[in-house]
């Protein structure tokens, strides 16, 4: 959709380095409850939904549109995480995208959670995936 290759990376830290990032939320509860976070630069970001939108670059004109792709981009994201628990008789229903901005910021999961951090890169920029799960009882007969 976005004409994009993401190749997926080792782990690395993070380090905060003052540019400004842009996380993008969807949350899932049900049988199995959780939230899905997409991290990437805010100037990454800004390439992101240009390419969406079918824009240049210095044609996406405000944050809002960032937010609006970057929070789109989770959605379809965690909506196809969101169907491979159903097919698993995990049943859940999808919350609405969240968008949090910043230059040094951290998401600190809680101790009950079941944490995957993945890296990807594209376009030599990092993206990183974090997922935080809580699950409930196991799906009956599967």
């Amino acid at each position: 959709m976005l004409s994009m290759n993401v190749e997926p990376q080792p782990p690395v830290s993070m380090q905060p380095n003052g540019e400004a990032h842009i996380a993008s939320a969807v949350g899932f509860s049900g049988t199995m409850t959780g939230v899905v976070y997409l991290y990437t630069s805010a100037s990454f970001g800004r390439q992101i939904a240009a390419s969406m939108l079918g824009l240049e670059e210095n044609e996406v004109d405000a944050d809002e549109m960032v937010n609006d792709v970057m929070g789109e981009i989770a959605n379809m994201v965690v909506g196809n995480f969101k169907s491979g628990l159903c097919d698993r008789g995990y049943s859940c229903a999808l919350t609405i995208p969240s968008i949090v901005r910043g230059s040094h910021f951290t998401v600190e999961p809680i101790s009950s959670t079941e944490r995957k951090v993945y890296h990807y890169i594209c376009r030599n920029r990092p993206l990183v995936v974090e997922v935080l799960l809580k699950i409930g009882e196991a799906p009956r007969g599967r």
